[in-house]
């Protein structure tokens, strides 16, 4: 989806301050949760959530010492700490932010902006780009391609650390992941069932020692790409599939059949790569629409056993 333009009728969509909690996972940034809670303060926003995972440093009390709510994570990586969030938040809306003081709050209005129009937005990190690594820019434009191959979405940075969702649909998430390709997840449920679009900010250096490994968790990320395509949108995956032996298939048995009309040749060996191709491709079709079926069969039970009341 293309990056949504300002106007009026989007500004009428927007949402107060005190709509809005601000999420903070942190993990040994004692060096800069101090700052980016003043910074937010400092425009306008005084529902801060802290989530905090075990940190050795002193994250944890140093946000505490400044009067925001500071509570500890449960379950493993960002996974855990945006679950243990959802659980404590009690205004409509969520805005996740990293601790580490790369992510400016004066972009924060942008994309509160469009908060009714939109089940999430990302903070795509168009200005500063220059302050992430190299390698991780290169990693970035990898992930954010192929995220638009397999869920059919157009956006640059599907691994950005801030975005906005309601809290309401963000209580129906499924987190099946456990570290930095939460933000993927949950885009990729949002891109499946729902509407995104991104907003450009801000992204400044951060403070303190870099925890993301660029290789290792890039992998990661990809596979978990494949992964979450696989199960949130399988017809487009396997359609890619089909596409991938329909085509050299079809183009080995017409060739195979146009010589053998000509000359009489006939070549069984491409003939047969040709029908394997063939069987592969409708085999994927199979499943991909079986695995479409059986993904709106669980989203019907889920919603049904989520209005059924519980009796006490």
């Amino acid at each position: 989806m293309q990056e949504p333009l300002v106007g009026a009728r989007e500004l009428e969509t927007g949402i107060a301050p005190q709509d809005v909690t601000i999420v903070i996972p942190t993990w040994n940034e004692v060096q800069a949760i101090g700052q980016v809670i003043d910074e937010v303060r400092e425009y306008g926003y005084g529902r801060i959530l802290v989530v905090d995972g075990y940190s050795t440093d002193g994250t944890a009390e140093a946000a505490f010492q400044k009067g925001v709510q500071v509570v500890n994570q449960t379950g493993r990586g960002k996974t855990g700490a945006l679950a243990t969030a959802i659980q404590y938040v009690d205004t409509p809306y969520i805005l996740v932010m990293d601790g580490d003081f790369t992510y400016d709050p004066s972009c924060i209005e942008k994309l509160t902006a469009h908060a009714r129009a939109y089940d999430e937005i990302i903070g795509a990190r168009t200005y500063g780009r220059e302050h992430i690594p190299r390698l991780n820019r290169l990693g970035n434009r990898l992930i954010s391609w192929f995220f638009k191959v397999m869920f059919a979405v157009n956006l640059s940075d599907v691994c950005s650390g801030m975005y906005l969702m309601s809290t309401e649909t963000a209580r129906k998430l499924e987190f099946t992941t456990g570290g930095f390709d939460v933000e993927v997840e949950i885009a990729a449920q949002f891109a499946s069932a729902g509407s995104i679009a991104e907003v450009p900010i801000i992204y400044r250096s951060r403070v303190g020692r870099q925890k993301l490994s660029s290789v290792r968790h890039g992998f990661t990320i990809l596979t978990s790409i494949l992964r979450l395509a696989n199960f949130h949108n399988p017809v487009l995956l396997y359609a890619g599939f089909v596409a991938l032996c329909a085509i050299p298939a079809i183009a080995i048995l017409g060739w195979v059949a146009y010589l053998h009309m000509e000359s009489g040749i006939w070549h069984s060996g491409y003939a047969l790569v040709g029908l394997m191709l063939l069987i592969l491709s409708l085999q994927s079709l199979a499943v991909g629409t079986l695995s479409l079926l059986i993904k709106r069969l669980e989203q019907r039970i889920y919603r049904t056993l989520r209005l059924v009341p519980v009796k006490h």
